[in-house]
């Protein structure tokens, strides 16, 4: 098949979305399809077997784009929209895979052209507005609500990637198929760390001999780290010797980070190394020995805890439905989204090497078991063998100007 994948986000750049539509993307094109993609000018170019990018013009004044809702992203939406469009009129497609937003779009261009959509759905349109702290308009609420009801209706299927997506899907359409692929696959990378990889880099980083946390990921509000810096402050007069390895961030994030650390008196046993390239977000998790995520709001499952899992490492995260989806009580210590809470779930595996190195075995188990590369090609395979069957009998709409070449 030739599959139009609208992505409304910057591409490539390391971030929970983009990661989503690399790697279904690759997933696709290993599977034996064509997959072109509508994207922002932001971002850097991938080179994929099988994909071919298609960029919209910049927008004057617009070099990044925050993540959650924006008038920025607004902007760059209509682009997407018409550069979709023009890619619809020029070219045939069997299939839409339209992630975020744009599966409003794809729900108009399904009836418009006949080409069956795929809604790519990676959280709640209207619980963003809660999640970024956006908006308290209800009106504005009551709009992102209507448009996911729209796209979802509007969609020959949905793709969720969180337990918690199914049930915001089936009630507004119990009838809907519904497919369940979790953001895994940068866990494989694991696999290739050696021993002597993870005493240079802890060398390097100056952390030997220590007790180091690691935390990956963005730096926006609603991770909770300032639970996480509240929570080290807690523990660094009894245990002298913990390190704090913060990888993630871009520099005015990780500047303010630093100046909350500073005023907690921690800033000496936290390092800060910044946004890395993903192959390099391994090493840093290989080189811990408790992987924290203090996330204090939202549902959807975070991409970090893939990683986590399979780096067989112990897990401290915050009992919220974004992490119990995956983790339990024997794959993780879970503790409240408090410092106090959470200090004393570090502390626990501190002190408990045998229970610590125990729930890093289980949640490498878990991993392996539910979440590897082979499972998330094998849903892929499920979703395509659903859609495949319909684009042979679907009628085409005889707005095509371009036949198949």
């Amino acid at each position: 098949m030739r599959i139009l994948m609208i992505a409304p986000q910057p591409f490539f750049q390391p971030r929970g979305t983009p990661f989503s539509e690399f790697y279904r993307a690759k997933a696709m094109t290993e599977l034996g399809h064509k997959v072109d993609m509508v994207t922002y000018s932001i971002g850097e170019d991938v080179v994929m077997p099988g994909l071919r990018i298609f960029r919209t013009p910049a927008f004057p004044g617009i070099r990044s784009v925050k993540i959650g809702p924006s008038f920025a992203k607004l902007l760059l939406d209509t682009l997407i929209l018409f550069s979709s469009l023009r890619r619809l009129l020029s070219e045939r497609y069997d299939v839409l895979d339209c992630h975020e937003e744009a599966g409003l779009m794809g729900a108009v261009f399904s009836k418009l052209f006949g080409i069956p959509t795929i809604y790519d759905m990676h959280s709640s349109l209207p619980e963003q507005l809660e999640n970024f702290r956006y908006s308290n308009s209800r009106f504005l609420w009551w709009g992102f609500n209507l448009v996911e009801r729209w796209t979802i209706r509007g969609s020959r299927g949905v793709i969720v990637i969180c337990p918690y997506l199914e049930g915001v899907v089936s009630g507004i359409d119990s009838d809907k198929p519904i497919f369940l692929i979790e953001n895994s696959p940068l866990a494989e990378s694991h696999k290739f760390i050696s021993a002597d990889k993870v005493r240079a880099i802890r060398s390097e980083l100056g952390i030997e001999g220590t007790q180091v946390l690691v935390y990956t990921g963005t730096f926006e509000e609603y991770q909770g780290l300032n639970i996480l810096y509240k929570a080290v402050a807690k523990l660094t007069s009894r245990h002298p010797s913990l390190r704090l390895l913060m990888v993630g961030g871009h520099p005015l994030q990780v500047k303010a980070a630093g100046e909350v650390c500073e005023q907690l008196g921690i800033k000496e046993r936290v390092v800060f190394i910044g946004q890395r390239n993903p192959e390099e977000v391994p090493l840093f998790i290989a080189a811990g020995d408790i992987l924290v995520s203090p996330r204090s709001r939202g549902k959807n499952t975070p991409l970090k805890i893939y990683s986590y899992l399979s780096a067989g490492k112990p897990i401290v995260a915050t009992r919220l439905l974004t992490h119990t989806q995956v983790l339990d009580d024997d794959s993780a210590e879970l503790a409240e989204p408090t410092p106090d809470s959470f200090a004393k779930a570090i502390e626990a595996l501190l002190h408990d090497p045998e229970r610590a190195s125990k729930l890093g075995r289980a949640a490498q188990r878990k991993g392996h078991e539910d979440y590897s590369y082979e499972r998330y090609m094998e849903r892929t395979q499920e979703l395509l063998d659903f859609v495949e069957p319909q684009v042979a009998n679907e009628e085409r709409a005889p707005t095509k100007i371009v036949t198949r070449q």
